[in-house]
């Protein structure tokens, strides 16, 4: 059986979500169609609207379903550029950003002629506010990660808000890697505002918290001012036109109030296991550090630097002994590139190909940490092995 330590890119389907989508599915009709069928689905879509509205602190009305975050951060940040004012030609990009927004953002660069205005981290992975307010003087729009999704270091998220809205520029959060695993609240982070500026989007995902994968949504404020991406039936106040996926809403509605009321808890439950690995591989193998801010970081990550040992192969060593881990953000596997992450905490080339993603979840126990503290010693000698002899024979 695998060691299932990846959790980042994927949790495993919560029993909820498996009965609320396959209960979704004997509910027949179209939820745009006005016939009774039609209208019983309809029903289902908005009960899950309004409780995935109540998870994530906003009005039902402000929850725009898609097919996943990437989706939404597309339509936040394209349909945020497109409804600009015509003055306004850069955007505000920290460094250290998932790649739905890089690459999102290098689209608008090539195709749309946007500026790009960059922040910098600090060592710990950490947006400095007064960088960030600095940056927001007449741009288009500004974006940032509730939290790191590899590193885990978790922002101020109500501190980059309101310098945004003193700024007058609308922001977009990524709350992805988040939600599940702190309180993400969009009403409390966006504040008294009441224009289109601030906090005005808010991306999340379903798979990460025990959801079906292609679901998501987009929270979009009813203040913003946002162009969509597809056009066709006008669904969700016309920003995502097409037939909804009730199902998929049924689901991500169940997953979300089930990780929500275990919220606390099982963040309690996943600190002290990542405590215990933490303290194991530092205490194995003294080389190692963790990354990220060791305090204000998701209770379940553990990103380590393993000087003198590739990721790649460190992760294959611990594949082989049936431990799933990662070297990153799993939107780029099967590319063998450095972590921009790594590179963005002030890291050398080689410290960004050496480090490995350990991030726990709703299924993760005290035998999972004693397998990888078990395992992951050998794994390191052979990587750093490994690597001295391809040094020495290159």
């Amino acid at each position: 059986m695998t060691v299932y330590l990846d959790h980042a890119a994927t949790t495993p389907l919560r029993p909820e979500a498996r009965d609320a989508w396959l209960a979704a599915h004997e509910v027949l009709g179209n939820p745009s169609s006005i016939h009774g069928a039609g209208q019983s689905a309809r029903r289902l879509l908005e009960d899950a609207r309004e409780r995935l509205a109540e998870v994530l602190g906003c009005q039902p009305i402000e929850v725009v379903l898609t097919s996943g975050g990437t989706e939404a951060t597309n339509l936040a940040l394209k349909g945020l550029w497109w409804s600009r004012s015509d003055s306004a030609e850069a955007l505000v990009l920290p460094d250290g950003e998932h790649h739905a927004t890089l690459d999102t953002v290098g689209w608008l660069t090539a195709h749309a002629g946007a500026a790009v205005r960059p922040v910098g981290l600090d060592a710990l992975g950490r947006i400095p506010i007064d960088d960030f307010s600095a940056a927001l003087s007449g741009s288009a729009l500004a974006t940032a990660l509730v939290a790191n999704n590899e590193v885990g270091t978790v922002q101020d998220a109500a501190g980059l808000a309101h310098a945004a809205a003193e700024a007058s520029v609308p922001l977009h959060l990524d709350a992805v890697s988040a939600l599940g695993h702190i309180d993400v609240d969009f009403a409390a982070w966006r504040g008294s505002v009441s224009s289109s500026s601030g906090l005005v989007a808010l991306s999340v995902s379903a798979h990460k918290v025990g959801g079906p994968v292609g679901v998501g949504a987009a929270v979009v404020s009813r203040h913003a001012r946002m162009t969509p991406l597809l056009h066709g039936g006008g669904q969700q106040r016309g920003l995502r036109a097409g037939t909804q996926d009730v199902a998929g809403a049924a689901a991500f509605a169940a997953a979300a109030t089930a990780a929500e009321a275990q919220r606390e808890r099982e963040a309690a439950r996943l600190r002290a296991l990542q405590e215990r690995l933490v303290h194991g591989i530092l205490t194995s193998i003294p080389a190692a550090r963790l990354l990220g801010d060791p305090e204000d970081r998701l209770p379940g990550n553990a990103h380590i630097l393993f000087p003198d040992a590739a990721g790649e192969t460190l992760l294959f060593l611990l594949d082989m002994a049936g431990i799933a881990v990662s070297t990153g953000s799993a939107c780029q596997a099967g590319v063998a590139e450095p972590s921009h992450v790594v590179l963005a905490l002030g890291l050398d080339d080689r410290a960004a190909r050496s480090v490995l993603r350990f991030s726990l979840g709703h299924t993760s126990t005290e035998a999972d940490i004693e397998a990888v503290l078990a395992a992951l010693p050998s794994a390191y000698e052979r990587a750093v092995a490994s690597g001295a002899r391809s040094a020495s024979a290159s």
